[in-house]
């Protein structure tokens, strides 16, 4: 392939996908559940592995306490806090995973669990 040919390739248009906020939230859901999986099966042979993935969880559970904190939050106040709950939970038991006193299995419990409310949402209002 000549270079003008690789160009074309590696700038030519991307394909557009449209995403609702459902949808987005779910991948992300989806991508970080995958690594921690795969991590967790590993831990053993590749800790690093499991503290980035267990780190990134965290990132994302993080990030969900913020939203749900912020007052201009539109979901209803006691789901923005059984989300608050479960971000603190995940902290907690991150720590206890990285000390290797727990398994990765109830943050992926957890993370599928918020996996599955999203597309049941996405199903009562006619996406997915």
């Amino acid at each position: 392939m000549n270079t003008t040919a690789q160009a074309r390739a590696a700038y030519g248009a991307a394909p557009l996908t449209l995403r609702t906020g459902r949808s987005a939230e779910y991948q992300v859901f989806a991508d970080v559940t995958a690594r921690l999986r795969a991590a967790a099966t590993a831990a053993q042979a590749d800790f690093p592995r499991l503290a980035a993935a267990v780190h990134d969880n965290r990132r994302l559970w993080t990030h969900l306490a913020a939203d749900v904190a912020d007052g201009d939050n539109a979901l209803p106040q006691a789901l923005r806090a059984q989300i608050f709950y479960l971000a603190e939970f995940t902290d907690h038991q991150s720590q206890r995973i990285l000390r290797g006193e727990a398994g990765a299995g109830a943050l992926i419990d957890i993370n599928l669990a918020i996996m599955r409310g999203l597309t049941d949402g996405q199903r009562a209002h006619g996406v997915a």
